[in-house]
């Protein structure tokens, strides 16, 4: 679950969230410390979001972070 997920990574996805959403300041993403809610809400106050889009925003760059991740540690195909 991408909940999990932004909890146990957050101190990797934190500057990359930091270029998703760039009205967020370093306080807010202090403040929500890698917690989904409070991320949530933030996307909500500071981009006008619904609970469902902000919570679909962060499942999506979530998803394309674990991604991202995935084909970094995958080594290279051998020809």
């Amino acid at each position: 679950m991408n909940q999990d997920i932004i909890e146990g990574k957050w101190k990797q996805m934190r500057g990359e969230a930091k270029a998703w959403w760039g009205k967020l300041t370093d306080d807010d993403l202090d403040r929500a410390a890698g917690k989904f809610e409070v991320l949530a809400g933030l996307l909500q106050e500071k981009y006008g979001y619904s609970r469902e889009k902000a919570a679909n925003e962060i499942d999506k760059r979530v998803t394309e972070f674990e991604e991202g991740l995935k084909n970094k540690t995958q080594p290279a195909a051998v020809k």
